[in-house]
């Protein structure tokens, strides 16, 4: 009886480690990486030619709100110094005036925010579409398994942002 149940240990125990090795060598086998969305938006060329397009296209826009919000606020100040000496008439009827003005610049500051915001999103979603282009080349190359945009960790060892950055500005 003993022979025996000292076999049967040593065959489970064989067992289990021919069903283990496997395992074991398939885990070393996977692969993954991780690449910060954040950095590519910052520090790729197309990302920073990305921003600078959108500077020059929205500057004119940009300097004509502030003109307005300057003169605006011009207009305001000037009537609070004389509102006490103006006629009562006078007065809301330059108040309506401010009121109306106020109305026009929020809403063309809105619009601005609005008209910037959706161009945005637009240049940044080419930006992301060629990054991403780019992380499959790179996974593929180099046999990733998984590579991951958003993590609440990651071990810098799985970082390969460098990586695609490299090959994101390598390419036109």
């Amino acid at each position: 009886m003993k022979s025996f149940a000292r076999h049967f240990s040593l065959a489970v125990l064989l067992g289990s480690l021919a069903v283990a090795a496997p395992l074991a060598a398939h885990a070393e086998e996977f692969k993954a990486g991780f690449v910060n969305t954040d950095r590519l938006f910052r520090e790729a060329n197309a990302a920073k030619a990305a921003q600078t397009k959108l500077e020059q296209e929205f500057a004119k826009r940009e300097k004509e709100l502030v003109d307005m919000g300057n003169t605006l606020k011009s207009a305001t100040e000037k009537f609070e110094r004389d509102a006490p000496t103006m006629a009562e008439s006078q007065r809301q009827a330059r108040q309506r005036q401010l009121v109306d003005q106020d109305r026009d610049f929020q809403r063309k500051r809105r619009e601005f925010q609005e008209d910037l915001s959706a161009r945005k999103n637009e240049e940044l979603g080419q930006v992301l579409e060629r990054a991403n282009k780019v992380v499959k080349q790179v996974a593929e190359a180099e046999k990733y398994d998984v590579i991951l945009q958003e993590a609440v960790y990651i071990n810098p060892k799985h970082d390969i942002t460098d990586k695609v950055l490299k090959a994101l500005n390598a390419a036109k």
